[in-house]
């Protein structure tokens, strides 16, 4: 069973920009590509690279979706479900997350 976690205000993520949290085992990248409230996370593991690296990534649209491209080698992944545009067997993990009250939430 998934348990809320609090991060951050929503208003201490630029827009179109990533932070990183922690929460438990996982190291989360999480993304507010737009100045609204919008909120997206995913594993901040670069499973290219073995870095946690990919909350510091470029985030562009594609195809009417969101992508974030890893700083290191480049390949983008969706941030609604974490698929990797240049092979898919190395997608990442998504996390639900919400901003509940001004709040980013994440569940793990």
């Amino acid at each position: 069973m998934s348990q809320w976690h609090q991060i951050c205000a929503v208003n201490a993520i630029l827009p179109a920009t990533g932070v990183c949290a922690k929460v438990g085992q996982h190291q989360i990248a999480i993304f507010r590509p737009r100045e609204n409230e919008e909120i997206f996370a995913i594993s901040n593991i670069d499973p290219f690279a073995q870095a946690s690296v990919l909350s510091r990534g470029i985030i562009a649209e594609h195809q009417q979706a969101l992508w974030v491209a890893s700083p290191l080698k480049k390949q983008r992944f969706r941030l609604s479900d974490g698929v990797c545009m240049e092979d898919e067997s190395r997608s990442v993990a998504t996390f639900p997350a919400r901003v509940r009250d001004g709040m980013v939430e994440v569940a793990v």
